[in-house]
């Protein structure tokens, strides 16, 4: 039987592997976490973990496919740290796509848009100062109708994301970009 402990700030972790995975166990085992230094003068509690191991076959987890989506197309990425957008740029460019970026707000996504075209409009939806993503969604849609769009954002979902939706958005995607995570929401956006 495999055990793997840590000790954390009073957490105690435990793993266990069933008997199948490794035949040479006992059908019983324990496991102490480990005596943190100078534990008698902190105090605190230890414990003892006893399990029987288990007589099931493993069965390895069907875990979702890690394959990247590539695409092609123009996007426009907007967010108000050029951080952000230097790391979205990267990641969308190795998917095939071509990028623009605007590290400046809302605003500046509108204005790039009047002389402009993207197929795809990916924005923050806070951004400050300035116009957040819904507020930039909308007034774009004033100039390209039929904008498809992304909206990303570090904080959960909103009500203005789900008016963004409600106008046409499609996908609300949460920060960190995840490069399989933003590929499959730009594909089904700009198949949408």
């Amino acid at each position: 039987m495999y055990c793997k402990h840590h000790y954390d700030s009073h957490a105690f972790l435990l793993y266990s592997i069933p008997k199948n995975a490794c035949p040479t166990v006992h059908r019983e085992y324990w496991c102490e976490p480990p005596t943190p230094p100078n534990h008698s003068e902190r105090g605190g509690t230890a414990f003892n973990i006893y399990l029987p191991t288990s007589e099931k076959e493993v069965i390895e987890d069907k875990k979702p496919s890690r394959e990247v989506v590539k695409g092609e197309g123009t996007i426009l990425l907007v967010d108000d740290e050029e951080m952000i957008t230097d790391v979205g740029e990267q990641l969308l460019e190795k998917l095939g796509y071509s990028v623009t970026t605007v590290a400046s707000g809302g605003e500046e996504a509108v204005d790039y848009l009047k002389d402009n075209a993207a197929d795809l409009l990916i924005s923050d939806m806070i951004m400050n100062p300035g116009i957040d993503g819904y507020e930039t969604y909308k007034r774009i849609l004033t100039l390209h109708p039929n904008q498809k769009a992304i909206i990303v954002s570090g904080f959960s979902e909103t009500d203005r994301v789900k008016k963004a939706q409600k106008l046409g958005a499609g996908a609300y995607v949460k920060k960190p970009f995840l490069l399989e995570r933003i590929g499959l929401a730009v594909r089904d956006e700009l198949e949408r």
